[in-house]
């Protein structure tokens, strides 16, 4: 691009989604390749006070922008009847958002609005419409939410993260992109930074080690069901050897403590961790539920996984992990099944390898060597390629790397 031809100014954008991880997550991955490709673009990240946001967003270096926080019912109730006026006035703080967005960089107002579904977007797809910016959707899982069916209907940029995801922006288009992923994951080497993960951890350098995740909010039933067969799962190995250990990132508010675990045992438990990069070069074997950060990060650093599906909702979870299942990288078991008694039997036995039938290894070598699309480690360029072409600026020859659905 010519000096002539280069724009006179930074890209301003602003970032919606918020409520989980699984929101955050992305959109600060995307932030960050907009800031790596330009340091002077303009991040706003619309928000409410409630959601992780309000924590991650500053941590992480960008501004948060407050929208007040409105759920859609989706039966009839009262809520129903309020929720015109609290649209509204999310909507508006919406509008200020896009404006403070662009006043960041000398502009008007944002040149494009990234949401990711939830409660923040759907009044940022609206306040965005309403002022002629232009939307970009991203879809996480592989069955969309209301959010993003409603922003789908009002732009031409969708983008998805699950091949066969139904969601279409305005003449059938939308792109394959994968997820928005954070470097200190994709680019980690697990086998690398097991030691230095190890004693991050506080765990013995050797041993099998279980990762027991349910994600930001924690999953009851895993963290039951884990504590309760601990005292087996942890057991010495017949043959010698460490002892399997357990780091259980429990949930924030959802910390628990087990008992009766044999002398030595390693269990250690955090409610936590801002370094799953760390947790994740720790681990063996991971116990989680299937959310889409959480299959496309596992995924991408070649972890083996056992997915617990979310039992409730559209059972866009089952669908999440059916790539990396099928690819030989991860089990699937249903939430009713995830008990004290399967604890100390089969999940001991898929750590251990009590039956002999090396199946974690094999797990291991198919996660290593996988080409799942959900664990592709370049989301975050190919959703910012997205971005700038729907804000009007051509992404440079060679760079572009989103593929037409």
């Amino acid at each position: 691009m010519s000096a002539a031809a280069a724009p006179a100014r930074p890209l301003a954008v602003l970032l919606a989604g918020g409520g989980t991880t699984g929101h955050v997550s992305p959109l600060l991955a995307l932030a960050d390749c907009l800031r790596r490709r330009d340091p002077a673009t303009g991040v706003l990240v619309l928000g409410t006070n409630e959601g992780l946001e309000a924590r991650l967003v500053p941590a992480r270096g960008y501004e948060l922008a407050v929208v007040p926080r409105v759920p859609l019912p989706r039966k009839p109730s009262t809520a129903l009847l309020r929720l015109p006026g609290r649209l509204l006035s999310a909507v508006r703080a919406a509008e200020r958002a896009i404006v403070e967005a662009g006043e960041a960089v000398g502009a008007p107002r944002a040149d494009v609005v990234v949401g990711v579904g939830g409660y923040v977007a759907v009044p940022a797809y609206l306040a965005a419409r309403r002022m002629g910016v232009p939307v970009v959707v991203h879809e996480a899982n592989f069955r969309p939410g209301v959010a993003n069916r409603l922003g789908a209907k009002l732009t031409a940029h969708v983008a998805t993260t699950f091949p066969g995801t139904d969601l279409h922006g305005r003449g059938g288009t939308g792109e394959l992109t994968g997820l928005p992923m954070r470097t200190e994951v994709t680019r980690l080497d697990r086998g690398a930074r097991r030691a230095e993960a190890r004693a991050a951890f506080d765990l013995h350098p050797d041993a099998p080690t279980l990762l027991v995740t349910g994600g930001s909010l924690g999953a009851q039933r895993l963290n039951t069901a884990v504590v309760e067969g601990a005292a087996a799962l942890l057991a010495a190995l017949p043959g010698g050897g460490p002892a399997p250990q357990v780091l259980h990132l429990t949930g924030a508010g959802k910390a628990v403590t087990p008992s009766g675990l044999p002398d030595g045992a390693v269990y250690r438990v955090l409610e936590y961790t801002d370094r799953m990069d760390l947790a994740y070069a720790a681990a063996d074997l991971v116990l989680c539920r299937a959310g889409a950060g959480t299959v496309c990060e596992t995924t991408a650093v070649g972890l083996p996984a056992v997915y617990v599906p979310l039992p409730i909702g559209n059972g866009e979870q089952r669908h999440n992990a059916a790539g990396a299942v099928a690819a030989g990288s991860a089990l699937l078991v249903d939430d009713a099944d995830v008990t004290a008694d399967w604890v100390r039997g089969p999940l001991r036995d898929l750590l251990t390898d009590a039956d002999g039938a090396h199946r974690l290894a094999a797990m291991t070598a198919a996660a290593a060597t996988s080409s799942v699309a959900a664990g592709a480690r370049d989301g975050d360029e190919r959703l910012a390629d997205l971005v700038e072409r729907a804000a009007g600026r051509p992404t440079p020859a060679g760079r572009g790397s989103g593929e037409a659905r």
